[in-house]
């Protein structure tokens, strides 16, 4: 068994089982991966892919176990290689992060550069997605980071660290109704159309249980996942935006009002997240502390230690995070 035949089979399997695909990804030849699968599979006496004909159908039962082992051994001999890394030299690698348009567009930009201003060689990947694409990346180890606002608490062998809260506005042009109301209303709200995030985006999920406390149905007529869409459409007159309230740039967004709707709608979390088998070299920690100052690096090793998520979240429980 060799280390290049577990990583084609996590590849194919991460390809949608596409040997042509995976070839492609890592620069080798298509011929060359199936014959080290079909290698691997004669000594462990299992097939890890169902076939038909040359093609592969499905991921056996016993496949599937075998992946699982793979990753794990994979992601061993990543951290063993930022080992030796961190020793040979602490301000050289790379650092991969999966996170969503909003992040990505007007949370980030400050931290990214700070960071690459104080370790230019340091090789940073950036990685978007949805929120589930995002969380699945940290899971199986294809990046060091997921940050991102929903679905990382389903994935168990994640460490969440909170780093900061975050409320929504109202986005109408200058001159609709509702920019001369004082104290916008949930039901003034859903009187209107309605132009938002995508179910399961940006803490969408906190806006319907907002609606559905006050017993309203909203009319969501569009939904997007980037705050910019959202703002075309509602240029366009589509309905009213509601989006997170740190993607409205009152220097480019100058023909449209921001009503404040921190009183309609529960404010949300944006957390980082990765495994909980990860090495974190020395910038990871910096990264982490320039994006959330509040995570000192003391903190971060007490929430590797926790041993549930409840422990977890009682050690974040006293922090006073910021409000973005």
């Amino acid at each position: 068994m060799k280390l290049q035949q577990l990583r084609y089979i996590w590849e194919v399997a991460h390809h949608d089982l596409n040997v042509s695909a995976t070839a492609q990804s890592l620069y080798t030849s298509q011929p060359g991966i199936s014959k080290q699968i079909r290698l691997l599979e004669d000594e462990l006496g299992v097939e890890i892919f169902a076939r038909s004909g040359k093609h592969l159908t499905h991921v056996t039962p016993a496949g599937e176990a075998i992946l699982g082992a793979a990753e794990e051994v994979l992601f061993k001999v990543k951290s063993i290689r930022q080992v030796a890394e961190e020793f040979a030299d602490e301000k050289k690698g790379s650092l991969s992060i999966a996170t969503t348009h909003t992040q990505a567009r007007y949370a980030l930009p400050d931290t990214i550069k700070g960071f690459i201003d104080e370790y230019p060689d340091v090789a940073l990947h950036m990685h978007q997605g949805t929120p589930m694409q995002i969380s699945e990346m940290a899971s199986d180890g294809t990046v060091d980071f997921a940050i991102a606002t929903e679905a990382l608490e389903l994935f168990s062998n994640l460490i969440m660290m909170p780093c900061y809260r975050w409320n929504r506005c109202i986005l109408v042009p200058k001159n609709h109704p509702l920019a001369q109301v004082s104290q916008i209303t949930l039901q003034d709200v859903a009187a209107h159309p309605i132009v938002t995030y995508v179910f399961g985006f940006t803490g969408r999920s906190k806006l319907d249980d907002a609606f559905m406390a006050e017993g309203l149905v909203p009319k969501v007529v569009f939904t997007a996942t980037d705050a910019d869409v959202i703002k075309t459409y509602v240029r366009l007159g589509l309905g009213i935006g509601i989006i997170a309230g740190m993607a409205h740039d009152e220097s480019i967004d100058s023909d449209l009002v921001a009503i404040d709707a921190s009183h309609l709608f529960a404010s949300s979390i944006t957390q980082i997240g990765c495994r909980r088998d990860t090495f974190l070299r020395g910038y990871m920690y910096d990264f982490i502390a320039q994006f959330a100052p509040h995570l000192s690096r003391e903190l971060i090793t007490d929430a590797f230690g926790c041993k549930s998520k409840a422990e977890l979240a009682d050690l974040f429980s006293h922090l006073e995070l910021p409000v973005y």
